[in-house]
């Protein structure tokens, strides 16, 4: 029995090994402008070591400045890119949100690609002080006026690429347009709630991105959705900082990935040349995947759009 699990698990991780793929395109990124949220941690601080390495200018959006700016000195030391920026941003706290577009605006003369990288599972908080869910906050409502409040300047940048990093939980979300910001009820535990909020917000993003893409026809700019796999990061498995130990948790769980292996396919988003006039789909390991059923769904898609922005006002 035991020689029968270690040559399933042999048989398993070679498979996985020989079919992961990983972003190939050389395109380098100078002149250009890049915004990724919750780049302080994860496949976000992934995503901004390899785009600050092609040499974009890299706007770090993260609630907790202190970490970024850690984060950032230890990018800019690697990649030889000083061109690195950190801003304050709280993707649940609508106000925050219309604060760091405001600065972006102001200052910022161009955007080529928005990345939508930040994500929570299990908030402190379930409800923000402005009465939202902080899992919808978080994952669609912040990204969704963002988004909305810099398309001026994507607009006037072109050929722009907008990113929402998802997740395949999505295909298991749920979206009740009669209460389209659910508040936990005593009969549900805070685990379960969060895990369906979780789905749903994820849901929520990838019908959203699906929609502003349409909106978008002919703007020059794209907006895609990706799934980035299931990786070794804080939103899934509360790692130990040490490198080390996240191989080794990797090599036996295969189908958990490194941060840097989990960055590919938004990473490929950002910067393959083939994909400059994509918009619309949804990836997963650097290759176009079928999103779940509901996001065909044109009518719904316009009907939660409406709600969106009566929701952020």
């Amino acid at each position: 029995i035991v020689s029968g699990v270690v040559v399933c698990w042999c048989a398993v991780w070679l498979y996985i090994l020989l079919t992961r793929r990983a972003c190939t395109s050389k395109a380098r990124l100078d002149g250009k402008t890049v915004i990724i949220t919750g780049s302080n941690s994860g496949i976000g601080k992934a995503t901004a070591l390899d785009l600050a390495a092609r040499g974009a200018r890299v706007i770090m959006a993260c609630r907790n400045v202190d970490r970024a700016l850690q984060v950032r000195k230890r990018i800019a030391d690697k990649t030889r890119n000083n061109n690195i920026i950190v801003k304050s941003i709280d993707l649940s706290d609508m106000l925050s949100v219309r604060q760091f577009a405001e600065d972006v605006n102001n200052y910022e003369p161009r955007l080529d690609v928005l990345i939508h990288n930040a994500g929570v599972l299990i908030p402190e908080k379930l409800t923000t002080d402005q009465g939202l869910n902080t899992i919808f906050a978080t994952n669609h409502f912040g990204p969704f006026l963002l988004t909305h409040l810099l398309m001026g300047l994507l607009k006037r940048t072109g050929k722009s690429r907008i990113i929402f990093v998802s997740s395949s939980a999505h295909s298991i979300g749920n979206l009740d347009l009669s209460n389209p910001n659910p508040k936990k009820d005593a009969s549900t535990s805070r685990l379960l709630f969060s895990w369906n909020m979780y789905c749903s917000s994820k849901l929520a993003g990838v019908l959203c991105a699906r929609e502003l893409a349409r909106r978008l026809e002919g703007s020059g700019v794209t907006a895609n959705c990706l799934h980035p796999g299931y990786v070794y990061t804080s939103i899934l498995c509360n790692p130990c900082p040490n490198t080390v130990a996240e191989h080794v948790f990797t090599f036996l769980f295969p189908l958990i990935m490194t941060k840097r292996q989990g960055a590919q396919t938004t990473i490929h988003l950002a910067v393959s040349e083939e994909l400059e006039r994509v918009s619309g789909k949804y990836f997963s390991n650097c290759m176009e995947k079928t999103p779940g059923n509901v996001t065909e769904d044109v009518e719904l898609a316009g009907k939660y759009w409406r709600l969106c922005e009566a929701i952020v006002g």
